[in-house]
């Protein structure tokens, strides 16, 4: 009998522990369900290439590799000499079309004077003939009552001929002296040129310093001072460290479960105790398939297995709430991350 006994809990236990493991197996998938999670994730962050705007040989190299800068530190210098001399040049261009201006206008100044002059002796012939005419309007009837002579009448009419021809005489020199006033408007226009090129020398010369955009942290610097430098030729990379980011890729079954602005628990292989917060930044929308060309700009995220289907999986870009350490987080650390979408 008590064999029996024993038997039955033998069996009771066993399946308590089978049905235990079971719910156990169900809670752990409906979790894992509700709150999609992945280990193929890895640290990124915002860089750019640091390049300088203007060519010529680094006179100073101010940072070193793996260094940490803020916004507005001065990285390396271009030699400034040349940009020196090119503003000074641009300058004295300047200057010396600001007095030849100054100079023309003198000149101008002095051609208008000469025209309002002979204006005013186009007014003093017109007066004249008007003079002259007039005389001779009253001397013809005197002359036709014999009051005065053939010659008084003669004088009148040689004196109104040459009013007329002193009048068109002043009209003329006057157009003349109209016409042959000068300007300063193309001086003018080559003035805006010159301007220009005064404040082109400056922004070149303002730019030998390059400058930190951002606080970041320098990496991949090669380059000693005495290097070459021109704007197509990157010297070294810069890294946002404002913002850090974890890129984790999760399988398209799950991308429906993820919204931007969940919330996500983030913990660092270098450092797996911490749990880092962050919230879902952005869900890709386009990686490589593995039998189709690659396209530039886009991920690509190969498939582990290559012998069964497996689910694509692409991936989502989180944002780190207080990335504190900073100097916790390098590019391509490994990550793992949790996504809780009910604490959205």
């Amino acid at each position: 009998m008590s064999d029996q006994t024993s038997s039955f809990k033998g069996k009771i236990i066993s399946a308590v522990i089978l049905l235990s493991a079971v719910l156990l197996l169900v809670y752990v998938v409906n979790l894992n369900e509700q709150t999609p999670q992945t280990e193929d994730a890895y640290v990124d962050a915002n860089r750019i290439d640091v390049v300088s705007q203007v060519q010529g040989k680094i006179a100073k190299m101010n940072v070193q590799d793996n260094q940490s800068v803020k916004a507005g530190d001065v990285l390396f210098v271009i030699d400034p000499e040349p940009y020196r001399l090119r503003l000074a040049q641009a300058q004295a261009q300047l200057a010396s079309l600001e007095q030849q201006i100054i100079l023309t206008q003198r000149g101008v100044n002095a051609q208008r004077f000469g025209a309002q002059g002979v204006s005013e002796g186009v007014a003093a012939a017109e007066a004249q003939l008007k003079l002259a005419t007039a005389t001779v309007a009253r001397l013809e009837p005197l002359h036709a009552k014999e009051y005065v002579t053939s010659d008084q009448l003669d004088i009148a009419n040689t004196k109104k001929i040459e009013a007329g021809i002193a009048l068109q005489r002043a009209r003329t020199a006057a157009q003349q002296a109209t016409a042959s006033i000068s300007g300063t408007d193309a001086l003018q226009a080559q003035l805006v040129g010159a301007q220009a090129a005064v404040a082109s020398a400056k922004y070149d010369l303002a730019h030998t310093e390059v400058r930190a955009p951002f606080n970041g942290r320098v990496i991949n610097l090669t380059t000693a001072a005495g290097e070459f430098s021109s704007p197509s030729k990157p010297i070294f990379t810069l890294i946002d460290t404002r913002h850090w980011y974890v890129v984790a890729n999760f399988r398209e079954t799950e991308l429906q479960k993820i919204r931007e602005g969940d919330v996500a628990q983030i913990r660092l292989m270098n450092d797996p105790k911490r749990v880092y917060s962050a919230k879902v930044h952005g869900i890709g929308f386009g990686v490589h398939a593995e039998d189709s060309a690659r396209i530039a700009g886009m991920p690509y995220v190969p498939r582990k297995l290559n012998w069964v289907h497996v689910a694509q999986r692409f991936p989502v870009r989180l944002l780190l709430d207080n990335p504190e350490p900073a100097t916790a987080f390098r590019i391509g650390l490994s990550a793992s991350v949790l996504i809780d979408p009910s604490q959205q």
